[in-house]
């Protein structure tokens, strides 16, 4: 009998842990946080990051000059800890096309990843340039255009990228580039910038992605892949062995809606499918969460690096405390995140309070 009730509970343990409860953690937006100059507006928001001093990188596509479609829409500005303005960094850099992530690293050099130039570049703290990824097609070459995706794949050259979108490091400073919309794959290079190696093609088994549209490290050197098309964070060691998967899967609220388009469902394919992850952060140690959101519900999802929900917070919508369609996460503590959402055209700087948590059903 005693052997009955163990193989039960171990049957049923599945839908236990489903039915387990997941906080909605209470938050609070910092109202009117950024302090823009009269003249200057945030365009969509595509990326946000923070230094250790508390200065906020905001990438943004709020330069637009040119044609409708097909101009330049790629600018970072930088603010005080206070949300003051201080600067604009690579003011007119040859690299600029269309803004995708912007990134800190440990010595407060700046990373900007610009999908339309395919390029990748590292500041350092003064802002002048100081290494370059990839290069763009030469506007005098003929027919010069964007990549484009064909079927099969073009074959993904060594150094080169096509659509990339973010990057991050591991502890000995390798670089990680998820190259991203076309290549579908993890990029690595040296902490001298010396290619290494890359991982992954486009596909929906274990180690292949559907556009890596972010990346992050753990203290462990662990990478953490938003594989968006596919629904799932993959883990990966520095090596690029797959070590387990993430899914964001907590029940939509029945009366969830989109920022806009219809209501998604259990077929909906792409980037609006709930779950699908299109940004990550990890905190500072040593206590260290994963930080993730979607588009529909629209949600911030704190997890443990195993990949256990700890709660959930927001939903879409244009009012403050809501989203629309975080692009990236800065967080430079367990709660306190800021988030670059693109239809929005804004930034919020949010402050979490996990002690005043509520039970939800999950």
């Amino acid at each position: 009998m005693k052997s009955f009730v163990v193989v039960l509970l171990l049957l049923l343990s599945p839908v236990l842990y489903a039915q387990q409860s997941v906080p909605e953690i209470p938050f609070d937006s910092v109202p009117n946080f950024f302090k823009l100059p009269p003249d200057l507006h945030f365009g969509e928001a595509s990326g946000v990051a923070v230094n250790s001093k508390g200065h906020v990188f905001v990438y943004n596509r709020g330069n637009t000059t040119g044609p409708a479609y097909a101009a330049t829409a790629s600018q970072i500005l930088e603010f005080g800890p206070d949300g003051k303005y201080i600067r604009e960094v690579g003011k007119n850099l040859y690299a600029w096309s269309y803004a995708h992530t912007v990134r800190v690293d440990k010595d407060d050099n700046l990373w900007a990843v610009d999908k339309g130039s395919d390029m990748i570049i590292k500041f350092n703290p003064e802002g002048r340039v100081v290494m370059v990824f990839g290069r763009k097609k030469e506007a005098s070459d003929d027919g010069a255009e964007a990549w484009t995706r064909v079927n099969p794949p073009r074959p993904a050259v060594d150094g080169q990228f096509r659509q990339p979108t973010d990057v991050t490091w591991d502890t000995q400073g390798n670089i990680f580039i998820s190259d991203g919309y076309i290549n579908s794959r993890v990029a690595k290079f040296d902490k001298n910038g010396d290619w290494v190696k890359s991982w992954g093609t486009p596909g929906k088994n274990t180690g292949e992605f559907d556009t890596p549209h972010s990346i992050a490290a753990d203290a462990k050197g662990n990478i953490y892949v938003a594989d968006r098309g596919n629904f799932r964070i993959q883990v990966f060691d520095p090596d690029g062995k797959f070590l387990r998967q993430i899914k964001l899967d907590v029940p939509v609220p029945a009366d969830a809606r989109p920022w806009m388009g219809p209501i998604p469902s259990d077929a909906t394919v792409g980037s609006q499918h709930a779950g699908s992850p299109w940004a990550v952060c990890i905190t500072p140690g040593p206590n260290q969460v994963l930080y993730a959101a979607d588009a529909f519900p629209g949600r911030l999802y704190k997890l443990s690096l195993d990949g256990k929900i700890l709660g959930v917070l927001g939903r879409a919508g244009k009012q403050p405390k809501q989203f629309g369609w975080i692009h990236e996460i800065a967080c430079p503590s367990e709660n306190e995140l800021y988030v670059a959402e693109i239809v929005n055209w804004r930034v919020q700087k949010l402050i979490l309070h996990p002690d005043k948590a509520t039970k939800t059903t999950n």
